[in-house]
């Protein structure tokens, strides 16, 4: 296992639009090795900045592959799968109420004085 994914793995990132497939090199994949393995799924947030710096770079070069090979018969080893969620910014969160509307502390109030 360890051998084919040194020798024809591939970096799965899982984007808004759907898996995508990373080719890296042979010392690119010797450290992906690495860096997968404990979890085979990892959050982009938690990747250190050169990792993530690493992953960026190669989907900047549009180094993506298809996940069959060219005889159609044996699907490439994955070596890891990354996440990678939109970022999403404070304004884009829902407003939100508050937990406690007056009336019902106006009836917690009165509920105390009774008792």
């Amino acid at each position: 296992m360890w051998i084919e994914k040194l020798a024809d793995g591939v970096v799965q990132v899982q984007t808004p639009i759907g898996p995508r497939y990373l080719m890296p090199s042979f010392l690119q994949r010797v450290y992906f090795v690495w860096m997968f393995r404990h979890f085979p799924i990892l959050p982009h947030a938690v990747l250190s900045h050169g990792q993530q710096r690493m992953i960026d770079r190669l989907c900047s070069e549009q180094r993506f592959v298809s996940m069959a090979y060219a005889d159609g018969m044996e699907d490439a080893p994955v070596i890891g799968t990354v996440e990678r969620r939109p970022k999403m910014g404070a304004d884009s969160y829902s407003p939100r109420r508050p937990v406690v509307s007056e009336t019902a502390r106006g009836l917690a109030a009165e509920a105390r004085q009774r008792s």
